[in-house]
């Protein structure tokens, strides 16, 4: 396993998420989940209004998430595809009412300019895009006029054509998925800064679980501090997926929880300073103890 970073070393501190927002990554920003979809695998379904989802949200931040990720597509593997109407439908009146509410920091999740565009007229400082903005040709350029965070994520194919980590009937193959991926996110943010997004909006994002192998995830989770030496601030979003319950033996995704917060303390320890979790509270606390951990050893 990489050996942790000493504090500051390839640390992001901060992150600009929108041209009136920074986001404090010192210690640490959890990024709270909010899926306004029917078929996300762990919680779809959840909310049947856009007020219930705007509180639960709210709930989030009052949890200690210092960002709110709403998506109205799911992202899972086998997931069907949601049309711009519709992703728009279901997060605008969402997004309006939380920003109405709160000063925190809202993510979108989606792959759509037009979607992104809606977000960020509704109040939306960040885009979350999975697809590294290579599934619309429009994305990088709209985040670099709106001067948007922008969070670049790896993964191989798109939902209708990937599968479960631990389901793949031809599993993925990397010389070296930590090199590969590294590699990719680096291209990716180097399109993003040529199309005009100023480096310091750029969040990257290893996408576990999406195109990877059990085996792979965890190698990413190992190896985080790769990642975080390119200077960029560092997403990780492990919570509930299934690699994590491979594992553990906790077949239901709303089990994993402690397989959640030890994924996601074995990121911090290796420098990622955003941690995307449905379970917000249990993952501040440990992170606190995790940080409290890593000063006291002089890390």
């Amino acid at each position: 396993m990489s050996e942790l970073p000493h504090e500051g070393q390839h640390e992001a501190r901060f992150w600009t998420a929108g041209p009136d927002r920074v986001v404090s990554l010192h210690p640490f920003a959890i990024m709270g989940i909010v899926n306004v979809t029917p078929d996300s695998f762990s919680d779809g379904g959840q909310f049947t209004n856009a007020e219930e989802a705007a509180e639960f949200a709210l709930a989030l931040v009052d949890e200690g998430a210092a960002i709110v990720d709403v998506g109205g597509e799911s992202t899972r593997p086998g997931a069907r595809r949601v049309e711009v109407a519709e992703q728009i439908r279901r997060i605008v009146p969402v997004i309006a009412r939380v920003r109405s509410r709160t000063n925190a920091a809202i993510s979108v999740d989606t792959t759509r300019a037009a979607v992104a565009a809606a977000a960020i007229e509704a109040g939306a400082d960040i885009v979350n895009d999975v697809s590294a903005g290579t599934e619309d040709a429009a994305m990088l350029s709209l985040v670099a006029r709106k001067g948007a965070g922008l969070v670049l994520m790896h993964r191989l194919a798109p939902p209708g054509e990937d599968h479960y980590s631990h389901q793949h009937a031809v599993p993925p193959v990397y010389d070296d998925v930590v090199r590969a991926v590294t590699n990719y996110l680096l291209e990716r943010a180097d399109m993003a800064i040529a199309a005009g997004v100023s480096r310091e909006c750029i969040a990257l994002d290893p996408g576990l679980g999406f195109g990877k192998t059990v085996t792979q995830n965890y190698e990413l989770l190992a190896r985080t501090s790769e990642l975080a030496a390119l200077g960029y601030p560092v997403l990780v979003g492990a919570s509930r997926k299934s690699f994590l319950g491979v594992v553990s033996g906790r077949a239901a995704p709303e089990q994993r929880i402690v397989g959640s917060v030890v994924a996601a303390v074995a990121a911090y320890g290796g420098g990622a300073r955003i941690i995307r979790a449905h379970d917000v509270g249990a993952h501040r606390e440990a992170l606190l103890v995790a940080h409290a951990v890593l000063k006291g050893a002089g890390m």
